[in-house]
């Protein structure tokens, strides 16, 4: 099993849990050199030069486009977008959080945001539903490359636009699988551009 990891991000999470339990060849893509240059160290501390790779995405104006090489071929990607319009937002919706909690104590040192992660993997302009879109967008040019797109959808009121974008851009099938974990709701859509001829022959030699 092949995936790429699309804004691998500086922890590496994805890869080094997928090659750990699955054992999958993993590609990991940013945009942030900083962001790589932390998740290259930690491959190279635990020695899995052989199972992750790291590439960058070179231009902040795209995802998919000119990242994939003409020979590369993805059973799966697998994508956390940023999924905040603005560092502002990201703030509101983390005291929001603070609160909900019974911990936004004024007396307390908390962090500003109640989650890890860069600032752009964090949010972005557009927030989820533009990232989740374009990536849609790219996909197509790279459809005979990847067997399975996913990307994960945080809020549901983005999931109706996002299969609209999905319909549009002629994916064959869509998924959209629901997750819960206590309280926190989630979920992933998945997309192919594979017939179900073309699926049945994928790892084929």
């Amino acid at each position: 099993m092949r995936a790429l990891d699309i804004g691998v991000g500086a922890n590496c999470i994805y890869p080094l849990l997928g090659h750990a339990d699955y054992r999958w060849q993993f590609v990991g893509s940013d945009i942030d050199k900083v962001a790589l240059a932390s998740a290259k160290a930690i491959v190279q501390a635990n020695k899995l030069d052989k199972g992750i790779t790291l590439r960058q995405q070179g231009s902040a104006k795209h995802i998919l486009s000119g990242l994939l090489k003409a020979d590369d071929r993805f059973d799966l990607t697998l994508c956390n977008p940023p999924f905040h319009a603005s560092l502002e937002e990201a703030t509101r919706g983390s005291q929001r959080k603070w609160r909900a909690l019974g911990k936004a104590d004024p007396k307390r040192k908390l962090p500003v945001l109640n989650f890890g992660g860069q600032n752009n993997e964090l949010w972005c302009e557009g927030g989820e539903i533009r990232f989740v879109t374009q990536l849609i967008s790219e996909s197509v040019a790279v459809g005979q490359q990847v067997l399975w797109f996913s990307t994960l959808v945080s809020k549901a009121t983005n999931v109706p636009p996002i299969q609209v974008a999905l319909k549009k851009a002629g994916a064959v099938q869509v998924r959209v699988v629901e997750m819960g974990q206590g309280q926190k709701q989630s979920r992933f859509v998945a997309w192919t551009f594979q017939t179900e001829a073309q699926q049945q022959t994928w790892f084929k030699p």
